[in-house]
């Protein structure tokens, strides 16, 4: 379910025109950095990550790549806390599991370019078209 939750996220993400899609990634990426803050999980080295993710994000304001680092970053804290029994929602103990499963499919798309899921669909299915033999 996670990789489902990934691409969804991308899809609908990927619904918002670019410039403006790469830069609200990127406000995303600096949110994921302070997802775990509430927990204290890891003591004060939960201070480290926004932190990172802060400049992370920063860069991600002209870089798709940065983003998906982002994103990878984001993974590493998951299976930290999934590890040290400290799950990103207290309530589902396999949140963090879950998150480490999907945040990498939203980091291949990020160094893919971002690009419209729909849009990449759409020319797919009309270069099939034309390549389809005319009866």
């Amino acid at each position: 379910m996670p990789i489902v939750i990934g691409l969804i996220a991308v899809t609908l993400v990927s619904l918002i025109p670019e410039p403006q899609r790469r830069l609200v990634n990127a406000v995303l990426v600096a949110g994921a950095g302070a997802a775990y803050l509430s927990g204290g999980g890891l003591g004060y080295a939960e201070f480290i990550l926004p932190i990172v993710m802060t400049y992370v994000a920063y860069r991600g304001l002209s870089s798709w790549t940065w983003i998906g680092i982002g994103w990878l970053l984001h993974t590493t804290w998951d299976v930290l806390h999934h590890l040290g029994d400290s799950p990103l929602l207290p309530f589902a103990p396999l949140s963090s599991f879950g998150c480490a499963i999907c945040d990498p499919v939203i980091a291949l798309w990020c160094f893919a370019g971002g690009p419209s899921v729909l849009g990449r669909l759409r020319d797919r299915l009309s270069r099939k078209a034309e390549d389809a033999p005319q009866v």
